[in-house]
């Protein structure tokens, strides 16, 4: 009898590190050809409204830029700890904090700002984010506790502060009590850098990110302990390597780059300090960095196809009338297909039946 199984190999197969994620979109892909039947609509005009036509534009290209800034920042800075094993998962909250300090400068000096005001709105969301993201730090090292765990619940924390100061301190006094604050000055807005779309700023710091998580992990000694005390923690202490100082390298960097983010939200597209900021970028961010094979060249990447998932969501809500909640759908599959498809790297696929041991 004649079956399926999975046969150790001898060591992990470098060709299917990159071929896994090509496989687990073209899984995705099949899914959801096999949803949108299900669901009663044309599958080929559904996949070609989720991801070619936002394609098709200058504004849709614009668009996918603007998505994919805030997933490449936040995943450069997660990639970084993941080599580490620090497991950070409150780049939501980090980049809500950012959003809350970056934006909060951007108020105080309401009517008084100048070319120095933006800088110190990056340095702001810089430090917002940081500073949420050493919380978990502190736990871990102080009392052990699980930085997968205390990360995930300031999310939640950040977001009830984010609404408190949206509906208190925050809020516009002549925006007839909406939970919003007021418009931020010309000098508080991050410029445009492509005519016609919403492009501005923060795509650069995007690439300077991807530059610098490159630099980092392959140019620098940090980046050589990071990666062995991901790989060999043992190796690491037998070597000397500080381990608590590379988790605080690791939280307050990611921390720092989703503060950015979530800075150049607010000074960004939204232009003003809202109730929400984001659709999900600290979480998706994830999905990128391990799409993108935890390299910063990958993620930027799989941040664009990420991004593509956001405004192909909106874009076949719009054309076919497909429910919102599709786009997790399709980026849930996605996570799902690739951890699935990891299997591949350790082991292969084996046709027909075991040998009988004698």
């Amino acid at each position: 009898m004649s079956f399926i199984r999975l046969e150790p190999r001898g060591q992990a197969s470098k060709t299917m590190v990159y071929v896994t994620p090509l496989l687990a979109v073209a899984l995705t892909l099949l899914s959801g050809f096999i949803l949108f039947l299900a669901m009663g609509f044309d599958p080929v005009r559904a996949l070609h409204a989720f991801f070619i036509a936002p394609l098709t534009s200058v504004r849709g290209l614009g668009e996918l830029v603007v998505k994919a800034t805030p997933l490449v920042l936040c995943a450069v800075g997660l990639a970084i700890g993941f080599r580490a094993n620090v497991w950070n998962i409150g780049a939501e909250g980090q980049l809500t904090l950012g959003a809350i300090t970056g934006g909060g400068l951007a108020l105080a000096f309401y009517g008084e700002g100048g070319w120095w005001l933006l800088p110190l709105m990056v340095i702001g969301g810089a430090v917002g984010g940081a500073v949420w993201a050493a919380v978990p730090a502190f736990l871990r090292l102080r009392f052990n506790a699980s930085e997968i765990l205390t990360s995930l619940m300031l999310n939640y924390v950040a977001l009830l502060l984010l609404n408190y100061l949206v509906h208190g301190p925050y809020r516009d006094p002549d925006g007839f009590a909406f939970p919003e604050s007021r418009l931020f000055e010309a000098d508080a807005v991050l410029p445009i850098l492509w005519t016609g779309t919403r492009v501005h700023l923060g795509a650069l710091f995007a690439l300077f990110a991807v530059a610098g998580g490159w630099l980092l992990i392959a140019r620098t000694f940090i980046g050589f302990q990071i990666k062995v005390i991901g790989l060999t923690p043992a190796a690491a202490g037998y070597a000397g390597f500080d381990q608590k100082r590379i988790v605080w390298l690791a939280l307050l960097l990611s921390g720092a780059l989703a503060g950015i983010a979530g800075m150049g939200e607010v000074a960004g597209p939204i232009g003003q300090v809202t109730a929400s900021i984001s659709p999900g970028y600290g979480y998706t961010a994830i999905i990128v960095a391990f799409l993108g094979r935890l390299h910063p060249v990958g993620i930027l990447l799989a941040a664009l196809l990420m991004a593509l998932s956001f405004i192909g969501g909106e874009a076949a809500q719009i054309a076919m009338g497909l429910p919102k909640a599709i786009t997790g759908v399709f980026q849930g599959m996605l996570l799902f297909f690739l951890l699935a498809s990891d299997v591949l790297i350790r082991y292969r696929v084996r046709f027909g039946a075991r040998r009988a041991v004698a």
